[in-house]
């Protein structure tokens, strides 16, 4: 592929280490199956298909996957990732030793799987929410060690990151500190932490109604995750913003069936935990073929 790989899916020092682990996970002392029973010298070809409906993602993790096993297999990517696929697309095509193709198939497919998974269950939020203007937003609810390769397949499949980690966006959930009498402790804080660490975004989580009323209040906030609340307070929230900061973000009881309706309350964003903690991996195989004497 020519230039930067799209959606974040440069394989990293992070996703280096990961595929050095799957593959010695996977391998250990050596793949007794393929070195005892296919020729040491016999060439094959062989294409990722899609067995169901979906979108791609991480197909430069499934590239470096053949590659590292073997640095001699052609890898063509046939789909990037992004693209939606039907039973029957091809997404990429790998030639080489047999033996290394074999030794290196599940972990090429279990990346490109679970990636493709994330991909796939972002889009159908996506698609719900289409003309609303309320983008679709991950969590932190993703597979330890997995995250950055996750958010990336979340963009692939059409939604936006929220934080990547406790570093780069306060998050603030402790509402006591307002009944309490503690918006000025609050906003003390508040301004700390503009001065100390300036790219570091200002998130306040509400829970009801009264609590937005004082946010909104707030010098330096960024956004306010509207947390469980029905889609009438929703649109109270958003009625009651001056202007279009802060952004607010509904969060709680999303699904499929709900995502539609809270997306037409006019929030900016939603927040979903189930783009990644319960994807399912999209069905993929590989197939082989023996190259004849003229390929």
């Amino acid at each position: 592929m020519d230039g930067a790989p799209r959606y974040g899916f440069g394989v990293d020092e992070r996703t280096s280490t990961l595929i050095d682990l799957a593959l010695a996970e996977d391998i250990g002392p050596g793949d007794v199956t393929s070195s005892y029973f296919v020729p040491e010298h016999r060439e094959a070809r062989g294409l990722i298909l899609a067995k169901s409906e979906g979108v791609v993602a991480g197909v430069e993790v499934a590239e470096e996957v053949f590659k590292r096993v073997d640095n001699e297999t052609s890898v063509k990517i046939l789909l990037e990732s992004g693209n939606h696929v039907s039973p029957g697309s091809y997404v990429i095509e790998v030639r080489g030793k047999a033996r290394s193709l074999l030794t290196a198939e599940r972990v090429a497919l279990n990346f490109l799987q679970r990636l493709s998974g994330v991909a796939t269950k972002t889009r159908q939020f996506v698609e719900l929410t289409d003309g609303t203007g309320a983008k679709i937003l991950d969590t932190r609810k993703t597979t330890p060690g997995w995250r950055t390769l996750e958010k990336a397949a979340v963009i692939a499949g059409g939604g936006a990151n929220h934080r990547m980690g406790l570093y780069d966006r306060a998050m603030v959930k402790d509402n006591h500190l307002v009944a309490e009498g503690g918006i000025e402790a609050l906003q003390e804080s508040i301004n700390k932490l503009r001065a100390e660490k300036s790219g570091v975004e200002v998130e306040l989580e509400a829970d009801r109604l009264d609590q937005v009323k004082v946010f909104l209040k707030l010098d330096g906030v960024d956004h306010i995750l509207l947390d469980n609340m029905t889609n009438d307070s929703l649109r109270l929230a958003v009625g009651m913003r001056e202007g279009e900061r802060p952004l607010l973000e509904a969060s709680g009881g999303v699904n499929l069936e709900t995502v539609g309706e809270i997306a037409k309350t006019g929030v900016d964003f939603i927040s979903v935990g189930a783009l990644t903690h319960s994807a399912v991996a999209l069905d993929l195989s590989l197939e082989f073929t023996e190259l004849s004497d003229g390929e």
